[in-house]
């Protein structure tokens, strides 16, 4: 089809050949495409990249790269609690004379692996949940959104700590925990998300084209929702490490003798009452907790930037 059009000149029999007037206006009521999920790390994402993935290297080869199991005693002829950092020792011993710096490689898997497990499940649950309640209808979304809420309005250490007490501490027990408490929040982002989309032309169009629910989910609903998701993923896996040590440190997370960061501040808090005695087995794991979040935060604050605002306003 050609993009010009002939027009007689008022008052004279010439003929010209002009552009359409709205050309432009016409593209302005398409709907955006779906957002890409290709970017690149600016260079605070990059810093945050780099300590995320030091930890998770940790995580993964700590036990293979820890000079002592995480209950040796480095030095047994010589038992004295919170020794300050020497050879053999670099990074102190605690209250149980043990290496400081073993126990903080072992216990970097069990606080990154649990919440990550409890935040992928916490995920399924509710990303499942909440595009589902979109797209079910009126009905079965009042009810799994009214459900959702009474949840929801519960504290969440204080629910996982009556969790905890009434069918006892491990390691599934607390993933399960942390899934389920914050399928909540998952549950009202996704949902949100679900329903801006399912009023969008393009799934109108594949309604009116015939397409089923379960290929507008999955060809319309999750490209549009994926990149806020994502995002989003990080910023709830914050949440859970904090969750999770904070368990420990109230004594319900991890049990000892197995090595935790939120249970190493707990153990050690002795430290800060003994005169002379090191601080590092306190301010180790403490240090190790802060730069994890704070390297996943700025990860999500660069994709969050990189989306255009649209995850923030989704929130």
């Amino acid at each position: 089809m050609s993009d010009f059009t002939t027009d007689k000149k008022a008052g004279h029999g010439e003929h010209y050949v002009r552009p359409f007037e709205s050309e432009e206006i016409a593209f302005e009521e398409l709907q955006d495409a779906a957002p890409s999920a290709r970017f690149k790390l600016s260079v605070s994402g990059w810093i945050g990249a780099i300590i995320v993935s030091f930890w998770v290297f940790i995580g993964i080869f700590g036990p293979f790269l820890a000079p002592y199991h995480e209950n040796d005693l480095p030095f047994p002829d010589d038992y004295s609690e919170y020794q300050s950092p020497k050879e053999g020792a670099f990074l102190g011993t605690d209250v149980e004379d043990r290496d400081v710096m073993s126990r903080i490689m072992y216990g970097a898997g069990r606080t990154i692996g649990i919440a990550f497990a409890g935040t992928v499940l916490a995920y399924f649950l509710g990303v499942v949940l909440g595009i589902g309640a979109a797209v079910a209808g009126p009905w079965v979304d009042m009810i799994v959104s009214r459900i959702n809420d009474a949840f929801i309005s519960l504290p969440t250490i204080m629910l996982g700590l009556v969790v905890v007490t009434a069918v006892g501490s491990s390691i599934p027990v607390l993933i399960v925990t942390a899934g389920l408490i914050y399928m909540t929040i998952v549950y009202r982002l996704a949902r949100a998300i679900g329903m801006e989309i399912m009023v969008m032309d393009y799934v109108e169009a594949a309604k009116v084209r015939g397409e089923g629910i379960w290929w507008i989910v999955t060809k319309e609903i999750w490209p549009n929702a994926a990149m806020p998701l994502i995002s989003d993923f990080g910023l709830r896996l914050i949440y859970v490490i904090l969750f999770i040590s904070s368990l420990s440190f109230l004594g319900m997370g991890v049990q000892p003798p197995q090595a935790d960061w939120g249970l190493m501040v707990r153990e050690n808090l002795g430290a800060f009452q003994t005169y002379g005695a090191s601080l590092l087995p306190v301010v180790a794991p403490a240090l190790a907790i802060a730069t994890l979040t704070v390297g996943i935060n700025l990860i999500v604050d660069d994709i969050s930037a990189h989306a255009g605002g649209k995850l923030t306003k989704a929130m």
